[in-house]
């Protein structure tokens, strides 16, 4: 089997048929590599092994192929990876019918009592826990589990699915009386279906070039643009996102398509560039960034079904948007988790059933027929790793304990990355099998979070002031110490008349954030300053003075600078709120200022300023 792509023309993805040939119709997709062992295990009751990529499409293949061509027969999907010991099989006391007493039966998982024929689907196998290989190995080999005969309860297959790399498992099986036992195929992208079911999900987008951009990559550039990577990326593309949004973050950095050096170092970064060609092949715009990043992409995970990663620095408000948004696009609240306390118990936990089976009850969250968003806060920082085994099954398999969880809208998952201000956060690391399962990852900026309109909603004036210190007195460093949930604090002790510095983050040793507060406490005590506030108060003698300087030069001059960049740090609230007082400076700014407010502007802020350039014409 050749690892090169194989040309993408009509002959390779559809079955030539002339129109007087009987047989499956013309337009009938030939069946893939995949498909055709699995169909062959399946006849034969062997038990395959497959080996491919991370998403290349193995497991998405069995639930199309098996719902097509053996619509009678149940797929049993197994993540391995996100497995426990008392998952598959546990002992439990049960009452003997024969004799009444209670006695030690195995509990085997009511999934594998479908009571219909099932094919089994072990993924990952090779990264389950010691004690789940031994139980896995015996399904694989003998089709038992415990005391039971997958064979008597319907089994009629089982696969094991895997990928080999390294950086996703540092297992490999050896045993020969193991390995002797399987059929074992090795897959490529090629032996998927992979761009048949992308070309039906992307109608009427022609997906033709962008497959033939891809084939025409070098093996490891296909490779990190995996045909899962791919079709988040055509994902962000069909909502108006950034492209790069379809990359992964892997380990808190955007994935590079970078083809390695033959000393192993990353070569040139070529995403910009492919990820352009991608977006003329659409013929749609890779924009730099959005509006209102956040908010947009809550609303388009409801939308859509989405997984989706927030990952921003601590205290800028991440997690309080997300919320609100959610709240606002579901109309009740999202299910909530701080992955830190999150026990495995707070999910679901195993229990015996009156039919003989292990049945797994669902935390009450979970269940219902109401619309669900699930919010997974601090998500590189699980408590353990029984509740993050848990925890990805959901993320990826949108099922708990092998249920579905019913109307599931969305995901999203909020972090910290791994530095901020050089200094290492207490964070764990993600493989790239991990990290591709989210359809849009954002790396976020603070200044993406319109937490300043909700600090100046509660906290009224003294938020103005803190907000003008952080935008005006400090520099990029201090803003980046100062977060959000600091400028609260700052303004609560402001109110009580305690020491500022008590509010910026403690270093140890007596040493708080290396950020001067002097401007800060002028401010508050009533210096005199140049504001939103102060240009309203004094309308006619900024406007006169603009008016001066407008005189001048079609430039303006110093006056029409500080006006300016009033203006434009201003939060909507307060634009608003002194609505009369900035048309009237507006008008004597030149074009050239005035055109900046409506670059990368949100709606609302549009709204205004083109409200406001009207009112100036009138």
């Amino acid at each position: 089997m050749t690892t090169e792509p194989r040309p993408i023309t009509p002959d390779t993805r559809r079955t030539p048929l002339p129109d007087d040939r009987p047989g499956p119709a013309r337009d009938a997709p030939v069946p893939s590599r995949l498909e055709a062992f699995i169909d062959a295990m399946i006849d034969m009751g062997q038990t395959g092994q497959i080996f491919g990529e991370h998403g290349i499409g193995k497991t998405s293949t069995f639930f199309s192929h098996l719902a097509r061509a053996h619509p009678d027969t149940t797929l049993v999907y197994v993540p391995a990876a996100n497995l426990t010991p008392d998952d598959l099989l546990v002992n439990a006391p049960v009452r003997d019918p024969h004799s009444g007493e209670l006695v030690l039966r195995q509990l085997v998982m009511s999934a594998l009592k479908p009571g219909k024929p099932f094919v089994l689907l072990i993924d990952d196998s090779l990264q389950a826990g010691d004690t789940i290989q031994a139980q896995l190995m015996q399904v694989a080999c003998n089709w038992t589990l415990g005391e039971h005969d997958l064979r008597a309860l319907g089994c009629v297959g089982v696969f094991l699915s895997d990928n080999e790399s390294l950086a996703e498992t540092s297992t490999r099986r050896g045993d020969f009386a193991l390995l002797d036992r399987m059929v074992t195929l090795r897959v490529t992208a090629n032996d998927t279906s992979w761009r048949r079911h992308l070309a039906a999900a992307y109608r009427p987008w022609d997906l033709d070039p962008v497959f033939t951009l891809w084939a025409s990559l070098p093996p490891a550039l296909r490779e990190l643009l995996s045909p899962r990577t791919l079709d988040h990326v055509l994902a962000n593309a069909r909502e108006g996102f950034p492209l790069r949004w379809g990359l992964p973050l892997l380990d808190g950095e955007r994935l590079r398509l970078a083809e390695p050096r033959p000393d192993g170092r990353p070569g040139q970064d070529r995403t910009a560039e492919i990820l352009d060609r991608i977006a003329g092949a659409l013929g749609v715009p890779n924009p730099v960034t959005v509006p209102d990043p956040v908010r947009q992409v809550v609303r388009a995970a409801l939308r859509n079904r989405w997984s989706v990663l927030l990952q921003g620095p601590p205290g800028c408000g991440k997690t309080e948007l997300v919320r609100e948004t959610v709240r606002a696009g579901l109309g009740r609240d999202a299910l909530y988790f701080s992955l830190p306390v999150t026990h495995v118990e707070d999910l679901c936990a195993p229990l015996p059933a009156p039919d003989g089976t292990l049945e797994n009850l669902l935390a009450a969250p979970f269940t219902g027929p109401e619309p669900k968003a699930i919010v997974w806060d601090e998500y590189n920082r699980p408590k353990d790793k029984a509740a993050f085994a848990k925890l990805m099954e959901i993320t990826q398999e949108w099922s708990l304990a092998g249920r579905r969880i019913e109307n599931l809208r969305a995901q999203i998952a909020i972090q910290n990355p791994p530095y901020h201000l050089g200094r290492k956060l207490l964070v764990s690391r993600n493989n790239i099998a991990q990290a591709t399962r989210f359809t849009a990852s954002l790396d976020l900026d603070p200044r993406d979070i319109p937490a300043n309109e909700w600090l100046i909603a509660r906290y009224g004036s003294d938020a103005e002031t803190v907000l003008e210190w952080w935008k005006h007195d400090i520099d990029e460093e201090g803003r980046a110490w100062i977060t959000k949930r600091t400028m609260e604090r700052l303004i609560k002790l402001h109110r009580r008349g305690l020491p500022l510095e008590m509010a910026t983050v403690y270093l140890g040793d007596g040493e708080y954030a290396p950020v001067p507060l002097s401007a800060l406490i002028d401010r508050l005590r009533g210096r005199p300053v140049t504001g939103l506030r102060e240009l309203a108060r004094d309308a006619r003698t900024w406007e006169n003075r603009l008016c001066r300087a407008a005189e001048l030069s079609e430039e303006g001059g110093d006056d029409s600078d500080v006006v300016h960049q009033i203006l434009a740090n201003a939060e909507l609230s307060q634009l608003k709120k002194y609505r009369a007082v900035v048309t009237r400076l507006v008008s004597h700014l030149p074009p050239k200022l005035r055109a900046t407010y409506l670059v990368g502007a949100s709606r609302e802020q549009q709204r205004f300023w083109t409200g406001v350039f009207m009112a100036m014409r009138r």
